[in-house]
Parts: C-alpha cells; structure tokens; sequence
C-alpha cells in the first residue's frame, strides 16, 4: 500500500499545482495588501517552473483541513503553503497524516516538521518601541492581531518585554486586523485617562483607521500622537499624513516561499530560511514627544 507521500511523488507532473488555504475573511484580501502581495511573489516563481497556485478562502482551520483531505485524496497538489501559525496547529499533524509536502510560513520553531520561511517578529518590535522611546514616549500602546496566532504572541512578547527593559508603560489591546477593530481600540486608548502618546498597530488597515479616529477626537499626529503601522502599503503611503511603517518586501518574500517549495518539491531537506529584516520608514506619524500644554 503506497503512503500519501508517494502517491503525490508519483503524479507531480500530473497536477503541477500548489495549494495555499486562507483562514479569514475573504473581504479582507481586498483590504489588506499582505496577502496578494505575498501570493504574486509565490505565484510569479511557480510560474517560471510552469506550475500554478491552487488559492482556496475558507472561514476556519477545520474547513481549511477538509481542503486539504480532499486535496490529498485527490491528488490535486504537489506540495501546499500553510500560513498564520497558532499553538499546538491541528493542521500540521494532518499534513503529515496525508503526506503533502508542505512549507509553512511563519515560525522559527524547533518542532516543525516541516520548511518554513519566518521573520524575525521580535527583533522587529523591539526595533519599533525602541525608536519611540529615542523620540522621548514613554506611553506606548500596542494594537495587535488576533493573540492566537503565533506571530502575535512573538510580538506582544517583545513589546512588553521591551517596554519593561527601556523602563516605560506599554498597553497591549487586541484587533483582528479591520477597519473596525483599529477604531475600536483607538478610540478606547485615546479616550482613557493616561492615553499614551504612540501606537504600534499590527498592520496597515487598523493604522489607517486609528488616523481617522485621531482626527476625530482631535488629537494631532504626530504633535500629541505618533503611529507606527507593520506591513508598509499603499495605504500607509497615501494616507495624510503618511503613515510610519514597518517595510518588509513581502513579494520578495512571497518568492523565497516558492522557492522553498520547488526546493521540497525536489525532495530537498527540512530547512529553516529567514526572511529579511523588516525596517522601519519614517514619514509623518513620528515625532519627538512633545507634552500636552498645561491649562490655564
């Protein structure tokens, strides 16, 4: 009886195709650029290898692992990409199971059985909250994603740790990455007693909104408030002022994962790549901490 394994490894010329399951809204792939761009650097590399990318939008892990149940089954894939890490992830375990070659993006983590391609999420935060404290903040907030998945916990881990090291206060609320959420958040630590004078939000779209919500309260960025949004965009860079981001080529990115897939594809080793440093760009959402004028 043949194991998935070498089922898949007998038909690769037969499917030429590579699956890539997204857990979220599918509204959201409209809205935040990460993703499409990630997926044009996969799918231009693939391409040259006259193979395709396989893009399937589903609302939750247990329909992402029914995805690939039928596509190992099927024989549909050589090999798939998995992405947003979580604690104790019950799709790696099923991957092995089917025996689909797989690449995950995210990590480093000793225990996975498989490639991955990971940023360095913690240097990255610690980088952010270093240059704000330099400006002269010393009450920092933090928006994040959703705390499940792992590269949110990495950063929450660093922020506070960061703020505890450089002696500041730091807040950590938590969004799911809309429109929505950012304006929730913001409005909460703007409105509250002590509000903190820079915000780190962990991607462009809550960046974009927590702006709004400053202009509405009246709070002026970056005289009294100064922002930080992860994932660089057009977004960041068309907003007035433009936004402060963390830059990373997520394309360039998208094609060191294509890469890792052709390599395991190939029947190359497990292997552990890291991504380039993201960097942070300053435009007009930073500046020095300049205290708010006493009251007559």
């Amino acid at each position: 009886m043949r194991t998935g394994r070498s089922r898949l490894a007998d038909v690769k010329s037969r499917a030429d195709a590579v699956g890539l399951v997204l857990a979220r809204p599918a509204r959201m792939l409209g809205l935040e650029p990460f993703f499409m761009e990630l997926i044009a650097g996969i799918e231009e590399t693939l391409a040259a290898d006259s193979r395709s990318l396989l893009l399937h939008v589903v609302p939750d892990h247990e329909a992402e692992i029914r995805a690939y149940r039928r596509w190992g089954q099927g024989e549909m894939v050589d090999a798939v990409v998995v992405v947003n890490l979580v604690d104790d992830d019950p799709r790696l375990p099923v991957l092995v199971e089917l025996g689909i070659p797989t690449v995950v993006v995210g990590g480093p983590r000793g225990d996975l059985p498989f490639s991955n391609v990971w940023i360095d999420n913690a240097q990255v935060t610690r980088d952010a909250v270093r240059h704000l404290v330099a400006l002269g903040h010393r009450d920092i907030a933090r928006v994040s994603g959703p705390h499940a998945l792992a590269h949110t916990q990495d950063r929450t881990h660093a922020f506070v740790g960061e703020c505890e090291r450089l002696g500041v206060h730091g807040t950590v609320l938590e969004g799911d990455y809309t429109e929505a959420s950012g304006t929730r958040a913001t409005r909460a630590l703007l409105g509250r007693r002590g509000a903190p004078s820079a915000i780190v939000y962990d991607n462009d779209v809550m960046a974009v909104a927590g702006l709004g919500v400053a202009g509405e309260m009246g709070v002026p960025v970056p005289e009294r408030l100064s922002l930080v949004a992860w994932d660089d965009s057009a977004l960041c860079r068309l907003a007035h002022p433009p936004l402060s981001a963390m830059s990373l080529d997520v394309h360039a990115m998208g094609t060191q994962v294509a890469d890792c897939v052709l390599n395991v594809v190939a029947g190359g080793p497990v292997t552990s790549y890291e991504a380039k440093l993201p960097r942070l760009v300053t435009r007009g959402t930073t500046a020095a901490f300049a205290p708010a004028p006493a009251a007559d």
